[in-house]
């Protein structure tokens, strides 16, 4: 487990996160879901608040990427009037990285590989995405 502060929440209130409860989270979503292989939860500004990765995933990275992706995402949402973003999935031939919104600060993104069961993955994704919310707004 990764664990990385960042700038979307005042610096007395990151260091009061509650890692172990987040991580626990993470945890969790991995174990329910097969074919989960790295998660990393990030500050809507792409930068990472707690990774739990694979030694080659840079949790920077992706979470720059994330935000970007998100961030256009919900801007077409709401010109479209589809109402507020939940998610994004972008399908590779080598696997999934679904990008999960929490609220307007943060976002969740979840890595997976060909054997991800996608419907698992969003049926398990929301309960942790509403218990995250209420971890980080605590």
């Amino acid at each position: 487990m990764l664990v990385l502060s960042g700038s979307a929440f005042p610096i007395q209130e990151w260091s009061e996160l509650n890692y172990d409860a987040l991580g626990a989270e993470l945890q969790k979503l991995r174990e329910n879901v097969a074919g989960v292989t790295d998660t990393v939860l990030a500050a809507s500004d792409g930068i990472p608040i707690l990774a739990d990765v694979a030694k080659n995933v840079d949790p920077a990275h992706i979470s720059a990427l994330a935000a970007a992706g998100l961030g256009i995402a919900r801007q077409t949402t709401e010109v479209v009037g589809l109402g507020a973003l939940g998610q994004t999935v972008v399908f590779g031939s080598e696997g999934y990285m679904a990008v999960y919104a929490i609220g307007r600060l943060s976002l969740m993104v979840v890595l997976g590989d060909k054997g991800l069961n996608l419907g698992r993955l969003l049926h398990e994704s929301r309960p942790v995405i509403e218990r995250v919310g209420a971890i980080l707004a605590a």
